[in-house]
């Protein structure tokens, strides 16, 4: 019976996770096509500092559509382990990206169709290999995991190195060091999700009729939420004024999943229930989004399709065979070079000793 509620519980966080990625992925591409309504018709642009998008209802549709994500996310790692939930939400810049080709015109070159790719298989790597059952099912053992000498330890250290990026390191380095910012948000991002999975139980426990208002933990955990999401929406925002967005955005995902991924296993003990196949799937599922979201964000502004593979293919073939011509021609014109000047010098050693000229000799 266990097993089976584990399965079941499973497989609706895995729908909620997915249909996050979906909501928030489609949420950008509301809000951009009613920016562009908007510019169409004159108004002042969002950039510009105008608010004329508040009475465009394809950007609250997007707005919506977000909100309606972030609960989805909110609630999947109710049910799912964070181990999976939050790797899947690398589906939502794929989502942005095709739903971008088709209804924005926006040009997905050959390598973000390849990074589209290896993000679908990565993903479905980690899904089939994830752990199955849920281990901390009620508040009381989520203090007892939270009380872990472990996960103390994890705790106080990124609380000291966030402390130290923020004000010792930030001030000096912020402005010209990509990471200084996202490793901030990344580092705070794993204690928040772990403060959404303990309120996500919490809920669970309202919803089941138990007094879940009266634990002191509810409100910890709240509140740790709060000051943890305000902490990453500012350095966030603050890498993404400075920095390219294309760069930001594949950084920020491979240190927060990373962060996410270590404290799950230090926090839940996940890895320790999982067979040495299943943790090699999920690493190996983890590398391949990797790739697939540094494809899909590198080379985005780079003009590359299908069609231009094989035109390029025979320009390197030209190139390099004119190089080998080159170089044939080059070594027979020294090699007969060599030889009309040796003939040259053969003749006129020949004259000269005819002639009786000592210079022969």
């Amino acid at each position: 019976m266990s097993q089976t509620r584990g399965r079941y519980d499973f497989c609706i966080g895995l729908v909620l996770a997915m249909s996050s990625s979906i909501f928030i992925g489609g949420s950008f591409i509301l809000k951009k096509k009613g920016l562009l309504r908007l510019a169409r018709k004159g108004s002042m642009r969002a950039g510009e500092g105008g608010h004329a998008y508040l009475k465009e209802w394809l950007w609250w549709a997007g707005l919506l559509s977000m909100g309606a994500g972030e609960v989805a996310n909110f609630a999947a790692y109710a049910f799912a382990p964070a181990t999976l939930v939050t790797p899947l939400g690398a589906l939502s810049v794929l989502v942005s990206a095709i739903l971008s080709s088709f209804f924005l015109n926006e040009k997905l070159n050959l390598h973000g169709k390849i990074g589209c790719l290896l993000s679908i298989l990565g993903s479905t790597v980690m899904v089939i290999h994830a752990p199955q059952e849920e281990e901390v099912e009620t508040l009381n053992e989520m203090s007892h995991k939270l009380g872990d000498p472990g996960f103390v330890v994890f705790a106080t250290l990124v609380v000291i190195v966030s402390l130290i990026l923020i004000f010792v390191v930030g001030p000096r380095h912020g402005q010209t060091n990509i990471l200084v910012y996202i490793t901030i948000c990344s580092v705070i991002g794993a204690l928040s999700v772990s403060c959404v999975k303990g309120l996500g139980i919490a809920i669970k426990e309202l919803f089941a009729g138990k007094p879940v208002l009266t634990h002191p933990l509810s409100w910890i955990l709240l509140l740790s939420l709060i000051v943890c999401v305000s902490t990453q929406i500012n350095y966030l925002n603050r890498a993404l004024d400075i920095f390219n967005t294309s760069i930001v955005t594949p950084i920020y995902y491979v240190i927060f999943t990373t962060s996410v991924l270590t404290c799950s296993a230090i926090l839940f003990k996940e890895w320790q229930h999982m067979a040495a196949d299943d943790i090699i799937g999920t690493f190996s599922g983890f590398l391949t989004i990797i790739v697939g979201i540094f494809l899909l964000h590198a080379f985005k502004d780079l003009n590359f399709t299908l069609a231009n593979l094989p035109l390029s293919l025979r320009k390197d073939d030209r190139a390099a065979n004119g190089t080998l011509l080159n170089t044939y021609d080059s070594f027979n014109h020294d090699e007969e070079s060599s030889a009309c000047l040796g003939e040259i010098q053969s003749t006129e050693s020949l004259s000269a000793r005819r002639n009786g000229s000592l210079s022969a000799f």
